[in-house]
């Protein structure tokens, strides 16, 4: 069976049901992969089977490289990390340990039977250990966001200036800008959308992403307090919102800043879709983000801003009819509600109505159909349905298929199964099917365990995946008051920018830090870019100026010149003191960047691509993987039209041999036949073709009810033997189609492009004294709240 669903496009679900049958026939239930470009939603109430089905759609998708975002409110979804290919009992029992002794079993034997039980499954379900080393090799990462018990997650970068196709794109802009403020908000208090703490927060936000720049949290913080403008509308702010109450909103933001558990939300790994979504060599990953561990206002708060960030992430890409991605997030209740507008409700209804244009497939899970809101569901072709019980939900289920286009016979058909259906049976009714398909879900290569508790998180980051949490506490410095100055020091036609010091220390250190912009060409690849370049450099301790020594710098102008009062300011080396208005160093950073900036790009011979401009070598992996996808599919159609014609050819001959039937068996004789041609649609298209074994058996039946035809017969057997020549033939240069478009088979190579030094310009160059955090940096000031 494995030669009709093993094919590129198709995802093998189980196997279909015949409803007088009530059992599981031999035939795969197959889907095209194609068809979630238009979204899928997954209805059932407990047990009935809807985490099994969305592993098993995910690790298809993951089997012919298409990477998945995985949102994961209860904790269930961890499953897809626990696969192994060898059914090992030492990995067994690490997973199963805590059954095993609940039960009051020994550890090893329960793991044995487990490992059995499931390599068993597999087998009943066509499914060999190769399959699941396929799987097994897929990257797969457990994010815990808010905490380090799996990989964390850094979200000090929420208000982070978006892609220029959002800033460009009025509605984008508009959803993406009030989600995440929405998103902000909810992590203070209970705030309305609309309310004035929104509004002012909007704007604040706006105002910083129109001059080009993120924003922090802190510095929100200091804006709610001394917003930059004085109006909002035509109502005066203090008018709209006095300081007293925008004191009461900063307090709140600050509560979150003040909270210890702040720390957690700052480390690990930067919220950045490309490396969530494929490997360092172009390949899909699968990202599951595990928000079980937060509150309420914490998952709303990450669930908005992980969905704007694949919004804007999905927006920079380009159109495709394909599957390129998947965002599934199992159990959606609560974050599209059909009343009622939490922070996540507009991504995720901006994502159902634009994202199949790029080749995303959002797929939703969830017990009741009453959970998601009526324009979702519109939106919405493909519907898979488990057993539901209450008329509400059986009456949300008939409305939302009316929407979505099915009629009335069909319709009445689906309340008349729905409410009996065992667990892991399903009824698929898609847009882009003829048919309302019944099938059993088949095993899924993933260990079922259930939700997994912090030792198993803790112990899958530690075998899957290694990073560096870069982010340690602040160390005291050793400095003498006596190495500091009650004021700055006079430097002529120099500027020097102040950090905020908000942890009171009252210390400064001096950066050199510097702005500059370097012009790359190059007419004949049609590049004009401008890369902004950000550098500071600790000057403290040198005894020399050595850009050598920089390292990337994060905004820095927008920083007052004003000095704090009763400030102290570390003394600056001489050869800052001695260089006026920074002359020297600005000609030393054109020469620095001269020598070190380069433009990489990445470029694959054949297919002919080069990667653009910012383009990681990820992400030109993948591309060049999209290419050879389309260049493949191109490929399988024209092999699929060359093996139609084949099998039509067969299809006269066995005709002309079948001639000495009797001619009132002519009907079933034609069965025959237009069983043979479903068998190229089969593996080409994802539709109900019957196998093989199934067309010769019903042929053989025929035959034996029409005589003793010894002859006909023969040509019964070799019909088989033509039928299995072809299917193994088209197997063959299907495999062979897979490894040559296969993109381990091609070179991505480096190539850079320089500067000219008249290309290089230094926007600004200023001393910015830092704050100097000492390891005691209490501040009992009311907006810390003695933090």
């Amino acid at each position: 069976m494995r030669e009709l669903y093993e094919k590129v496009g198709l995802f093998y679900l189980g196997r279909y049901v015949e409803p007088e049958e009530d059992s599981s026939s031999q035939e795969p239930a197959l889907l095209k992969s194609a068809d979630l470009t238009t979204h899928a939603v997954i209805i059932g109430m407990t047990g009935s089977g809807k985490s099994g089905l969305g592993i098993a759609l995910i690790e298809e998708a993951a089997i012919d490289n298409i990477p998945s975002i995985v949102i994961d409110p209860k904790g269930d979804m961890g499953n897809l990390c626990l696969v192994d290919s060898s059914f090992s009992v030492e990995k067994f029992a690490r997973w199963t340990e805590s059954e095993a002794r609940s039960a009051g079993v020994d550890p090893l034997e329960y793991a044995k039977s487990e490992a059995e039980k499931w390599r068993e499954g597999l087998n009943r379900w066509d499914q060999d250990a190769q399959r699941v080393a396929r799987y097994e090799s897929v990257e797969k990462v457990l994010y815990t966001p808010g905490s380090s018990i799996g990989v964390s997650i850094d979200i000090t970068d929420t208000l982070s200036l978006p892609p220029s196709k959002v800033l460009e794109d009025e509605d984008l802009f508009s959803s993406y800008l009030g989600a995440s403020v929405s998103g902000i908000l909810s992590l203070a208090g209970d705030f309305d959308e609309g309310g004035r703490e929104y509004l002012l927060c909007a704007h604040i936000v706006m105002r910083a992403w129109m001059d080009g720049r993120g924003i922090t949290l802190e510095e929100m913080v200091s804006s709610v307090l001394k917003p930059p403008f004085r109006k909002i509308g035509v109502m005066p702010l203090d008018s709209f919102y006095p300081e007293k109450d925008r004191f009461e909103l900063a307090s709140a933001l600050n509560g979150v800043i003040a909270s210890p558990k702040y720390l957690s939300w700052m480390r690990g790994e930067p919220l950045d879709m490309e490396k969530m979504l494929y490997d360092e060599n172009g390949k899909a990953r699968i990202s599951i983000f595990n928000i079980s561990q937060l509150d309420d206002r914490e998952r709303m708060f990450f669930v908005t801003t992980l969905l704007n960030r694949y919004t804007a992430w999905m927006r920079m890409q380009s159109g495709s009819s394909r599957l390129k991605s998947i965002v599934y997030m199992d159990e959606i209740y609560g974050y599209f509600p059909p009343v009622g507008n939490p922070p996540s409700k507009t991504p995720m209804l901006t994502l159902l109505k634009q994202a199949r244009a790029y080749g995303t497939g959002v797929i939703l899970s969830t017990q009741n159909p009453v959970d998601l809101d009526y324009r979702g569901l519109s939106n919405i072709g493909t519907w898979f349905l488990g057993r539901l019980q209450t008329a509400q939900d059986l009456k949300r289920v008939s409305s939302g298929l009316e929407s979505a286009g099915g009629d009335a016979r069909e319709i009445g058909e689906i309340e008349s199964m729905l409410s009996s259906m065992p667990s892991r049976r399903f009824l698929l009714r898609s847009t882009r099917r003829d048919s309302l398909d019944l099938f059993d879900t088949r095993w899924v290569m993933s260990y079922l365990k259930g939700p997994l508790d912090r030792d198993e998180i803790s112990e899958l980051k530690s075998e899957e995946h290694h990073y560096r949490d870069d982010l340690e506490p602040a160390k005291p410095i050793s400095l003498t008051d006596g190495e500091y100055l009650p004021t700055i020091p006079s430097l002529q036609g120099v500027i020097q920018r102040f950090e905020r010091d908000i942890s009171g220390t009252g210390k400064f250190i001096p950066q050199l830090c510097a702005s500059a912009t370097v012009h790359f060409t190059d007419s004949r690849r049609g590049i004009d870019m401008r890369e902004n370049v950000l550098l500071s450099l600790d000057i403290a301790s040198m005894q020399s100026l050595s850009w050598d020594e920089s390292e990337e710098s994060d905004e820095f102008t927008y920083l007052g010149t004003k000095p704090p009062a009763n400030g102290r300011y570390r003394i600056l080396p001489r050869f800052v003191e001695s260089d006026r208005g920074l002359k020297a160093a600005s000609r030393e950073l054109v020469g620095y960047l001269y020598h070190n900036r380069r433009l990489k790009l990445y470029r694959c011979k054949s297919p002919k691509l080069e990667s653009t401009p910012g383009e990681s070598e990820s992400r030109f992996r993948a591309r060049v993987s999209d290419e050879l996808a389309e260049k493949k599919a191109e490929a399988l159609t024209k092999l699929e039209e060359r093996y139609r014609k084949k099998e039509e050819l067969l299809r006269e001959r066995i005709s002309r041999a079948m001639e000495r039937v009797e001619k009132e068996e002519s009907d079933r004789v034609g069965s025959v036949l237009d069983a043979g041609i479903s068998l190229i649609g089969a593996i080409f298209g994802g539709g109900r073709g019957a196998s093989i074994g199934t067309t010769i058996r019903r042929g053989g039946k025929i035959l034996k009810e029409s005589g003793d035809l010894t002859r006909a017969r023969k040509r019964v057997e070799e019909l088989k033997e033509k039928l299995d020549d072809l299917i193994e033939e088209l197997s063959e240069k299907i495999e062979e189609l897979d490894d040559k478009y296969s993109i381990d088979r091609y070179e991505i190579e480096e190539f850079f492009i320089r500067p000219r030094k008249g290309d290089i310009s230094i926007d600004e160059m200023a001393i910015v004294w830092r704050v100097e955090y000492t390891g005691d940096t209490r501040d009992d000031s009311p907006i810390h709240g003695g933090r």
